[in-house]
């Protein structure tokens, strides 16, 4: 079996963005790393955090 190599990635060049996107199923809140092929997450909106939970 072969191990699951990834190349070490340089956060100083990260560009994260966050957008809410509707979906047939409800509002749908997405982070994304888009300096990162594939490197995103999503969640129900209604699930996400809020800014004043981070304060």
């Amino acid at each position: 079996m072969t191990p699951n190599a990834t190349a070490a990635s340089d956060a100083s060049r990260a560009e994260v963005m966050a957008s809410v996107d509707s979906t047939p199923s409800g509002s749908e809140f997405i982070i994304a790393d888009i300096s990162c092929d594939d490197a995103w997450l999503s969640m129900c909106e209604t699930e996400a955090p809020s800014l004043r939970d981070w304060a």
